[in-house]
């Protein structure tokens, strides 16, 4: 590691920490998580974390989703006293990290103080006590006073008045000081005083600084001396955009030889080593992408509020990550939540317009597999990307801004094909490093994350399989599409053919799909994602603990007649999009090739009894040659290998413990 930086190591162990502590100590129930390694995230590591709320549609007689901040009402601060800490912090998520980067940049967040504000803020909004809020991420008080002045045109603040966590801080530093667990409230003056009289008795500490005004300026002063007066046009619109140009040209990789690729996919592999494909997923489940994260997630607390239905594992052991989850919005309520996303930053090597389509397709693939409704998802958009401004320290400035550019253009398509609103998102930029002399850029990331609704949870679907005799169908064709996948970086190939995805196609495929899943056809469904059907075969082997039987047919391995065959590997470790692995009771078989044969329905081979061991199994042949024979067994002792990641780091609460 470059001096400076901490391990990977030492940053996942903290942020497990932080999940633990920031989630469920604020009674926030873990639903689901991953982990995905790269070495170009050594630098500036991603911590991607989204909450799922239920609120009213109205509350003390007005509508909830209305933000409404008057001329005169009071502003107030709520929740966690002010630091030095979270200082620059927005600022330090899009400059580049070096020697000189600010550790109170990072915000010290208080968990128990955010939950008593949550629950203080409903008992609030029931009470019609305030209009308006927004938090004090990003920038503080002066982006949320700021961004609520613009309703009213202006507001008048006293930093002096502001409560510290200790004495010493400088007026600009108590301006700008982030925390997640502080809010800043637009308070009608009549209800002030219910408000502050409520947060005594709840122990928030509200504290009114001023009011909104009219005047079209943003002051605040400090013991009554001016500390900022500017023209809220000016802090809003004031600064002028930078001209910048962007160059695309695909990327040019000398590609490997024809032998290598014989070597790790050719038929003549699996004549001189008949179990190599077999070896080659055994090897895969063991790589830190693909391997189980479940002694670490075990830490979480998903059942929180008791409304998880399914879990972030699933399978008879419950073992297995899930495809998708899903939570009851209510208790004692049918209506769910589905929860899904779709990242594939190696994807963004070679084309970012297809990592875009890729990552929107996939997330909503995951979340129909579990039963969401297909005409109600919703997107959100986490752009993470290198500095893509051209200049000396990044003379391919111009190549990294087409790449966000043709990302955007990826995930418009994508949206709009699937009928996907992006209700939300974020983005940060400059996601580099220089220290001792070395510069780490991470890939361009992209992460899209797709919420669903389910009209009855009770008929929410999981990925294992459910019964012996049950048929095992793959919705969807499969291409030679092996660039940037798992298999090439797993055998260390450059290969061509990045995952396209073919739009129109796939939205009526997933229209046809979320029918038959509705009629009752469908009894298990799993995507064929990171690993290919490989993989997706193997996760369903292990969570229905039974035996999988699929045999490798010419249509299969030739979906498109004037095209080259697919070799065996290729078919079975191939990323292409939009495919989804399904079982069903043999009498819906006719129905659903009626309903799906002309989406690229195919079949895989059937669901066959659990082993002699009482376990699972996976059985892919060609012809009377066995290509894959493993036990669940074996799959599950290379999918959750203790050496890979070893146990999590001791919690400081457990350590205090033992100590006494």
């Amino acid at each position: 590691m470059p001096p400076g930086l901490m391990h990977p190591r030492k940053i996942r162990d903290g942020v497990h920490r932080g999940v633990i502590d920031g989630g469920n100590q604020s009674g926030i129930p873990y639903s689901r998580g991953w982990e995905l390694f790269d070495a170009r995230y050594a630098g500036k590591p991603l911590v991607y974390c989204g909450t799922v709320a239920v609120m009213p549609i109205t509350s003390a007689g007005r509508p909830t989703a209305e933000k409404v901040v008057r001329a005169g009402d009071v502003v107030v601060m709520l929740g966690g006293r002010i630091g030095k800490d979270g200082i620059h912090g927005a600022t330090f998520s899009s400059v580049e990290l070096d020697e000189s980067s600010p550790v109170q940049a990072v915000q010290i967040g208080d968990p128990i103080t955010q939950k008593m504000v949550a629950d203080f803020l409903t008992e609030a909004r029931e009470l019609g006590l305030y209009s308006g809020l927004t938090d004090n991420g990003a920038g503080g008080l002066s982006s949320s006073i700021g961004e609520m002045a613009t309703f009213t045109g202006g507001a008048d603040i006293d930093l002096a008045l502001a409560p510290l966590k200790y004495p010493g801080l400088m007026p600009w530093e108590v301006l700008i000081s982030e925390a997640q667990e502080r809010m800043t409230l637009a308070v009608p003056k009549d209800r002030l005083e219910a408000l502050l009289e409520l947060a005594r008795r709840r122990e928030v500490e509200a504290t009114p600084l001023g009011e909104f005004t009219s005047s079209g300026r943003l002051r605040a002063t400090w013991a009554g001396k001016p500390v900022v007066d500017l023209e809220l046009e000016f802090l809003h619109e004031g600064t002028p955009r930078v001209p910048l140009r962007a160059r695309w040209s695909p990327p040019v990789r000398p590609a490997s030889s024809a032998e290598a690729v014989a070597a790790a996919l050719g038929e003549q592999r699996l004549a001189d080593a008949p179990g190599a494909i077999g070896q080659d997923l055994l090897d895969m489940l063991a790589r830190p992408n693909m391997a189980s994260n479940e002694h670490l997630a075990r830490r979480y607390d998903h059942e929180v509020k008791g409304l998880s239905v399914v879990k972030p594992w699933v399978g008879a052991r419950q073992d297995v990550p899930s495809t998708a989850t899903v939570m009851r919005a209510r208790h004692l309520r049918p209506e769910g939540v589905v929860l899904a996303e779709g990242v594939h930053p190696h994807y963004g090597d070679l084309d970012t317009d297809a990592m875009a389509r890729a990552c929107v397709d996939e997330a909503v693939r995951r979340a129909l597999c579990a039963g969401a409704r297909i005409d109600r998802l919703a997107a959100l958009d986490n752009f993470c990307w290198p500095d893509p401004v051209q200049s000396e320290k990044t003379p391919d400035g111009e190549h990294k801004l087409a790449q966000l550019v043709r990302c955007c253009e990826g995930l418009r398509a994508a949206c709009e094909a699937f009928g996907v609103p992006l209700i939300s998102g974020k983005d940060s930029m400059k996601n580099d490093a220089h220290l001792g002399g070395v510069k780490i850029s991470i890939p361009p990331t992209l992460l899209v994350s797709v919420i669903g609704q389910m009209p009855d949870v009770r008929r929410a679907l999981d990925l294992a399989p459910i019964a012996a005799g049950d048929l095992v169908f793959v919705l969807g064709p499969t291409g030679r599409h092996l660039g940037g996948s798992e298999l090439a970086r797993q055998r260390g190939l450059t290969l061509p053919g990045v995952p396209t995805t073919d739009l129109a196609a796939a939205a009526a495929r997933y229209a046809a799909f979320a029918s038959a899943r509705d009629a009752g056809l469908v009894r298990s469904a799993h995507v064929a994602g990171r690993g290919g059907l490989a993989v997706a075969l193997a996760h369903m082997a292990m969570a229905g603990e039974l035996g999988l039987e699929v045999a490798l047919g010419d249509a299969l391995l030739r979906p498109v007649p004037e095209d080259m065959p697919l070799t065996p590997a290729e078919f079975l470790f191939s990323e292409s999009t939009g495919r989804v692995v399904f079982t069903c009771k043999p009498a819906a078989a006719a129905e659903l090739t009626a309903r799906l044969g002309a989406h690229g329905l195919q079949a895989l081979g059937q669901v066959a009894a659990a082993g002699p061991d009482g376990g699972g199994w996976l059985r892919v042949r060609r012809g009377e040659r066995a290509l894959v024979d493993v036990t669940a067994a074996a799959l599950r002792e290379r999918f959750r290998p203790a050496a890979l990641h070893g146990p999590p780091a001791p919690l400081p609460g457990q350590t205090q413990e033992v100590a006494r």
